[in-house]
């Protein structure tokens, strides 16, 4: 049983940086031939697929934000990681990891339990 779990802060000021970590258990996100992904959902809205990273270690990232996304992975922890750069409040949401068995949110067979971000001065 593939476990994903987020971490980081809750809080985040407008300009700064947003950065989470999701730790994967019961598995290697090295192992063909999945993508390790995050996805949000703003309050009222639907989910959103920011990017990925896959098995190989290719990364992948949604064009709208493409300019402010990074996605890494450290295989010796099992983790992989989201950076999201100059925040504004429409950032606000939650924030999922999950593994997918492609790019997008449709294939998702693991999900983290999410993680609430907010951004406010």
């Amino acid at each position: 049983q593939v476990q994903l779990q987020e971490s980081g802060p809750g809080l985040v000021k407008p300009s700064q940086t947003l950065s989470l970590t999701c730790t994967v258990s019961g598995g290697s996100i090295t192992t063909n031939y999945y993508y390790w992904s995050w996805i949000r959902q703003p309050p009222g809205k639907g989910l959103e697929w920011m990017g990925a990273i896959a098995y190989s270690g290719s990364t992948y990232y949604s064009p709208s934000l493409k300019s402010r996304t990074s996605i890494s992975r450290d295989t010796s922890k099992n983790q992989f990681t989201l950076q999201l750069s100059s925040v504004t409040p429409e950032d606000t949401a939650v924030y999922y990891c999950a593994r997918a068995l492609t790019l997008g949110s449709d294939y998702v067979d693991y999900w983290g339990q999410g993680t609430q971000v907010t951004v406010s001065s």
